[in-house]
């Protein structure tokens, strides 16, 4: 699509994204970085999946389907081009599928396997904090309300 025609959309509010889906991931997980950067290199810049932080501070969920931060803390999810949420499982299939390495979770799309892969994915999901060695998801929340209270209120500012 030529840069006119995307300006046009966007004009409008009807913008197409260039992405064919948009991963919302866990900055602070390292084990989650080390996925993202693979799938990073894989993309190669082609800008296939969007990367969004959602430990980011800026994360804002009304940009990325209204999934807000606790509720993607506890599964992963992606936000397609049509504004619809998938989560779990279906995420890195569709992920992978997006850059060409599909056959990669083909299997989950099995009537067995599928449901065994998404059992498996969420006993992972449950403890992903613990097992990483962080702080339980309360605690990181109460830590990012604070953070995001001073820094929008300004009080916890230290004068100089």
């Amino acid at each position: 699509m030529s840069s006119s025609k995307t300006q046009s959309h966007e004009a409008v509010g009807t913008a197409i994204p260039s992405w064919q889906i948009k991963l919302l991931y866990d900055g602070e997980c390292p084990l989650c970085m080390r996925e993202v950067n693979f799938l990073k290199k894989r993309d190669a810049g082609r800008g296939l999946v969007a990367f969004v932080d959602i430990a980011d501070e800026n994360y804002n969920p009304q940009e990325h389907g209204g999934v807000d931060f606790e509720t993607a803390m506890g599964r992963i999810h992606a936000v397609l081009p049509d504004g619809s949420v998938i989560k779990n499982v279906e995420v890195f299939r569709r992920v992978y599928e997006a850059l060409g390495m599909g056959w990669v979770y083909a299997a989950t799309k099995w009537p067995v396997i599928g449901p065994i892969v998404d059992r498996l994915y969420g006993i992972w999901a449950g403890w992903r904090l613990t097992l990483t060695g962080r702080p339980d998801l309360a605690t990181i929340i109460a830590d990012r309300n604070k953070r995001t209270e001073c820094s929008t209120q300004g009080r916890c500012q230290l004068s100089e």
